[in-house]
């Protein structure tokens, strides 16, 4: 079995070295990067089974990293950090980490939740990628449910369907083409409306649960993608 891939991200030279050793001595393959902007490149270029990300970076903060990459992988985000505070791990928990430690941390800990949200993610893995995560939506495949941090949303069929292939490949610009005939398995006719009308209902519904969030991009003369 291949040993999971996990980027650690973490300025400090020190901390970085010691979980490097940590991670090699319990059976992971481990990338390091030192800087926000260095994490989102190394993301682009490969990818990981888990993240451990440290808030205060250089650069992109930590923060702002979550945000870039939870826009475009479901990787899990162990959010690492000396903040204690409530406000911060609530927080940090609804814009898409998906656990938080706090420094200065026990390894044993540490290994212990690493271990379970792999266990999570590759239970999700072999449903055939159950869930589905942009932002904090989140769509269940099995079950055709939507949610929105954690309120229920609910969606026709054919809203769900677009919703999905949409998340599916949150870069990629589906033209209307594409998405009709995915959802409706029909031949596109160019001056049918029926896919705007349910673009609008699916904005209209994730905008009732957080109206400060845009979830979908209208692209112009092309279509539409996910709002990275």
């Amino acid at each position: 079995m291949d040993k999971a891939l996990i980027l650690i991200v973490e300025d400090d030279i020190d901390i970085s070295n010691m979980l490097c050793e940590l991670l090699t001595s319990n059976g992971y393959a481990v990338n390091t990067s030192y800087s926000g902007t260095e994490a989102v490149m190394c993301v682009e270029k490969n990818e990981y089974d888990l993240i451990l990300l440290d808030l205060m970076l250089p650069g992109l903060t930590g923060e702002e990293v979550l945000e870039r990459i939870r826009g475009a992988i479901p990787t899990p985000v162990i959010a690492v950090s000396a903040k204690d505070d409530k406000e911060t791990k609530v927080g940090l928990l609804k814009n898409g980490a998906d656990d938080y430690i706090t420094k200065p941390f026990d390894t044993d800990e540490l290994i212990a939740r690493i271990e379970a949200l792999l266990r999570r993610n590759s239970k999700a893995g072999s449903e055939y990628g159950r869930y589905l995560r942009f932002k904090d939506v989140t769509i269940d495949r099995t079950t055709f449910e939507v949610l929105v941090g954690e309120e229920p949303v609910l969606l026709t069929k054919r809203e769900f369907l677009i919703l999905e292939l949409l998340m599916s490949n949150p870069k990629k610009v589906f033209t209307k083409n594409n998405i009709f005939e995915s959802v409706w398995n029909e031949q596109f006719i160019g001056e049918d409306n029926a896919v705007n009308v349910h673009i609008s209902n699916i904005r209209n519904k994730l905008a009732k649960v957080n109206p400060e969030e845009k979830y979908i991009q209208t692209v112009w003369g092309i279509g539409f993608k996910m709002n990275i």
